[in-house]
């Protein structure tokens, strides 16, 4: 028998309205075959639909400061008990836009299956774990949390970001096929001053997920801001068909 399937999300602060909660939920109602659980950590569950279950963020000795400093708060799926979740999780960043069955994404195995974003950036030939999407057996790790309980304020000050933390801290990581996943500042964004006269590319054939991180956000291309919604000198205006499809088809607000 399988293991449950659980797709964990998280939102704090006002950077995420629920909309992106919603729209994660029916993009993933579409995209993974059979049942699962959906379930949203967050303390705003204002304005989140029914079908997705809230539970509150994990209280793992966090102050507010890391909440907007690294993401710290994330880390909190590993607790030993989280709310009597059982089976394989998948944690998805709201930001993430799923292009096509991700099935594969609950059965790929390791302690720990994350992005390896050194082929986008880094380019060394070393892993450099990214935590936008990844997978663990709800329980597994409780060692990621109870190690950050005893050495908050160093592994903070060492790591920067929770997902270099995990890098260090998880042995046998293993990562998604570089062919499952886009990443949109470093696949589908057009080159300086191009960029000016062409949209962004679509997403190609064959990929399941679409990788936002930071500046612009799939709300950016969906329902764009005036003037420029990418980061400087980059530059993007208007809405992207494609996003603006994807947007709508998931209730999310495009007008």
């Amino acid at each position: 028998m399988k293991s449950p399937r659980v797709v964990l999300c998280m939102k704090w602060g006002t950077l995420y309205p629920p909309e992106y909660v919603n729209v994660l939920y029916s993009a993933c109602r579409k995209y993974i075959t059979g049942d699962f659980r959906f379930v949203c950590l967050t303390n705003e569950p204002e304005g989140i639909v029914s079908g997705v279950e809230v539970f509150p963020i994990p209280d793992i000795g966090l102050d507010e400061w890391h909440y907007y400093n690294g993401a710290w708060p994330k880390l909190g799926v590993f607790k030993a008990d989280l709310y009597e979740l059982k089976g394989r999780a998948l944690f998805i960043d709201l930001d993430t836009v799923l292009l096509d069955n991700i099935d594969a994404l609950f059965e790929q195995p390791g302690p720990l299956v994350a992005i390896d974003n050194d082929p986008w950036k880094e380019r060394t030939g070393h892993p450099c774990t990214m935590s936008s999407v990844f997978a663990f057996e709800l329980g597994s790790l409780e060692h990621v949390v109870a190690q950050l309980r005893e050495d908050r304020d160093g592994l903070v000050k060492r790591h920067i970001i929770e997902q270099e933390y995990l890098h260090h801290a998880v042995e046998g990581i293993r990562y998604w096929p570089q062919e499952w996943l886009v990443s949109f500042k470093y696949h589908l964004r057009r080159p300086l001053l191009v960029d000016r006269f062409l949209a962004p590319s679509a997403p190609p054939k064959g990929a399941r997920l679409l990788i936002f991180h930071g500046k612009p956000r799939p709300v950016d291309l969906a329902r764009p801001p005036r003037g420029n919604w990418d980061r400087f000198p980059h530059y993007g205006a208007g809405a992207v068909g494609w996003m603006r499809d994807y947007w709508r088809l998931h209730g999310g607000r495009v007008n």
